[in-house]
């Protein structure tokens, strides 16, 4: 069938629906997806109907954000004239929505102009580099860089020690991997091993909030309804303070901007992390979260001694285990348990394979 042999559009791509919620490994099947609006929609003098635009790239790559996309496919569409609107009154509804008016206005137009010369648009936005929303999740160009990046981030979020640390246990994995002539499992090591020292907890969190660009970035983006400053609310579930639910879950509650006083302190108190003093380490979370990196050095230690190249795979599928224990709070421990008992079972098989190899050498 048509669905079937489809393939995707090169470029084109979709944004998850709920069901991600759910199921944090759900993968889109873009091209069936694309197939199945390309049937419903038809064709008109033996052309297809369905077009089909990278939308977010080339209006991040243009506006410099991801929400630019909406109003760049109204403007597509308009300019295509699926819209039995105006334009005027588009942009008066703009303008009375009173939220980054030219942003909006400018995201339009360039949907406009795609929709009348896509190549041309393509071309401009071309040149520009999408921002990640955060570089530890994007593929680095090598593992130099990828290991580079991680230091980095963890100089930040911790002290140049604390990233030491990290480099010199990821350099020895290379070491023992290097034999081999691949570096797979050094990066998954490197990217993994970073996710479990950097830990999102309560230094962290305020870290993150009282960064300049954070603030810099909703201002440009957002505006009050009364033209003021931002009003913001936190919803935050703070360990040693919230409720609990009857499940034993903790109860996110709101906070108002005064909280940000408090993760300003809370940003210069970082050093404390893991120490006698950090209160919130006593919690059986961060013990947790502590206990989860000593432990994965470990279990990535104990495949060395046996690594080869018919166990290299499995010990790449061990080593990317944190990839699974995402969220946090009750959610991250509902996961820490299906990665436990994945983690269990490729050990028993990583440690059947150093038999089999064993018995083959005798």
């Amino acid at each position: 069938s048509r669905r079937q042999k489809a393939s995707c559009v090169p470029g084109a791509t979709s944004s998850p629906t709920a069901v991600f919620i759910k199921n944090p490994n759900y993968s889109a099947p873009d091209a069936a997806l694309q197939a199945q609006l390309s049937e419903a929609a038809g064709t008109k003098d033996g052309k297809a109907l369905a077009e089909f635009v990278d939308a977010n790239r080339i209006a991040t790559a243009l506006m410099g954000d991801a929400i630019a996309t909406n109003m760049f496919m109204l403007g597509y569409a308009w300019q295509k004239g699926l819209v039995p609107l105006s334009e005027a009154a588009l942009i008066r509804a703009v303008e009375l929505n009173g939220v980054s008016i030219d942003f909006n206005k400018k995201s339009f137009a360039w949907g406009r102009a795609a929709a009348h010369d896509l190549a041309q648009v393509t071309r401009i936005a071309s040149p520009a580099q999408v921002i990640p929303i955060s570089s530890l999740k994007r593929e680095a160009v090598n593992v130099d860089e990828l290991i580079e990046k991680r230091v980095s981030f963890l100089t930040a979020y911790q002290d140049a020690a604390y990233a030491s640390n990290y480099k010199a246990f990821v350099e020895e994995i290379r070491g023992a991997e290097a034999p081999l002539g691949s570096t797979k499992l050094t990066e998954a090591v490197a990217r993994y091993l970073a996710k479990l020292m950097a830990y999102k907890d309560e230094y962290e969190v305020a870290r993150l909030y009282t960064d300049p660009a954070y603030m810099a970035k909703l201002e440009s983006r957002f505006e009050s309804e009364d033209g003021g400053k931002l009003k913001l609310r936190f919803y935050l579930a703070p360990p040693l303070f919230a409720k609990k639910n009857a499940q034993g879950e903790l109860i996110k509650k709101p906070y108002g901007a005064w909280v940000f006083s408090v993760f300003k302190v809370l940003a210069k108190l970082k050093s404390l992390r893991g120490g006698a003093l950090d209160v919130f380490g006593y919690t059986t979370e961060r013990k947790g979260e502590r206990a989860l990196i000593g432990h994965y050095q470990a279990t990535v230690k104990s495949l060395l001694s046996a690594l080869n190249a018919g166990n290299h795979a499995l010990a790449i599928e061990i080593a990317s285990l944190p990839e699974e224990i995402r969220g946090f709070g009750h959610v991250k421990e509902r996961h820490l348990i299906t990665a436990k008992a994945k983690e269990a079972k490729l050990l028993e098989a990583y440690r059947g394979s150093q038999v089999v190899a064993l018995s083959k050498a005798a």
